[in-house]
């Protein structure tokens, strides 16, 4: 399996995942997908096998308070390429890309109700924060999940952990 960054021609690809692993009215919009992933405050990694896209995942950060927040827009893997490894190396990914900007925390939002990804969070090392009623459409809670990073400076070492809980603010 290769990981790497978003490339301008993947787009098709990366929206056909999108449309495998989400059913309108919950699948994210093209316009949307393509704003989130251009905007210069983004990263986008996509694991691919032989040229076929297995997942993508998408992290944002933005200052909030004077500190760096990253937040994870979406980590989505094929039906078929579930279950190995992608969506463990596929967070990793957007960790080191969140922590690179400087990013003091990380955090999410998961559907309430899958019990897998809330697994894959948890043993990752995400701590609950709380939980959203109604936050997706159908009347959905949402949970939110948070974890420390440890951002690295611009001369590329560590500069330590914010001590100051995080606060989920609403996006």
């Amino acid at each position: 399996m290769l990981f790497r960054l978003y490339q301008p021609g993947d787009f098709a690809q990366l929206y056909a995942v999108e449309e495998q692993c989400f059913l309108p009215p919950l699948r994210f919009s093209r316009q949307f997908m393509r704003q989130t992933i251009q905007s210069s405050a983004s990263a986008t990694w996509i694991a691919e096998e032989q040229t076929e896209m297995a997942g993508f995942a998408i992290v944002e950060w933005s200052r909030q308070r004077g500190a760096i927040i990253a937040y994870i827009q979406t980590l989505e893997v094929h039906p078929n390429h579930r279950r190995s490894g992608i969506a463990t190396e596929l967070l990793r990914r957007l960790e080191a890309s969140a922590e690179a900007a400087g990013a003091e925390h990380i955090w999410l939002h998961v559907d309430a109700e899958n019990a897998a990804a809330i697994h894959l969070y948890r043993t990752n090392g995400y701590q609950f924060q709380g939980r959203q009623e109604h936050y997706y459409l159908r009347n959905r809670a949402a949970e939110i999940y948070v974890k420390a990073l440890t951002p690295h400076s611009s001369s590329g070492t560590p500069s330590g952990e914010s001590s100051a809980k995080f606060r989920v603010s609403e996006p």
